[in-house]
């Protein structure tokens, strides 16, 4: 077994007080990011989807496999059959009788229905797979580590970028998603995780109040 190929690391210091600054104007930045329900169909150049996705793709994950694959979705057509698909699993969800009462409880103040128009509205549409294995050269099977947790912080990586960009998102999980396997031509090794939505928000865009804990209740310093 060989060892790494290694090569000098590109990092940057600066002093404490740029860090801290640096710190404080990323927190301030994105403390205003917010999830929305309410889009423009205003166009987003396809450049700034692609470096947002290099960004993510740069994220850090089990053994270095990179086990994701990121489909970018401004077709109408395809958009439309999602929509469709994902309203028919929603209306399950909301209405089906399989669904916790508590989990429609915690739901009901953000105020989300089975109704999903802003999966025809917005100009993009970003399905986020996280693939359970790889392919050798021979075809054979290669296991991959640490999926779900590699693919979790690809997507941080991705909200975060896009929201640097200036754009709005809306994280979406409709349950199951199998359909977009089928919609977005992925294969069987590869699993749905975050049908994420990105574009700029409605100019009449609101957001329910919510109150996001503080330091002390959500670290503990030892």
């Amino acid at each position: 077994m060989t060892g790494p190929i290694l090569h000098p690391l590109d990092f940057q210091p600066c002093g404490e007080a740029e860090m801290l600054k640096r710190a404080r104007d990323f927190r301030a930045m994105m403390k205003r990011r917010r999830t929305v329900r309410d889009f423009q169909d205003r166009p987003v150049p396809r450049e700034i989807i692609e470096d947002a996705v290099m960004t993510a793709a740069g994220a850090p994950s089990g053994a270095n496999q990179q086990p994701w694959s990121f489909v970018c979705i401004s077709d109408a057509a395809t958009k439309s059959k999602i929509r469709v698909a994902a309203e028919e699993e929603e209306r399950d969800f909301y209405k089906g009788g399989k669904t916790p009462a508590e989990w429609l409880e915690a739901l009901g103040p953000l105020g989300t229905d089975e109704h999903k128009p802003f999966l025809d509205i917005a100009p993009w549409l970003i399905v986020i797979f996280g693939q359970r294995y790889g392919f050798a050269e021979d075809g054979s099977h290669v296991k991959h580590y640490f999926v779900p947790e590699s693919v979790g912080i690809a997507m941080g990586f991705l909200i975060a970028a896009l929201h640097n960009a200036g754009l709005a998102t809306l994280t979406h999980t409709p349950s199951p998603m199998g359909f977009l396997n089928e919609i977005c031509g992925r294969p069987a090794n590869e699993k749905p995780y975050v049908l994420l939505v990105a574009g700029y928000p409605a100019e009449d865009c609101k957001v329910p109040t919510i109150t996001k804990k503080k330091l002390e209740e959500v670290s503990v310093w030892i």
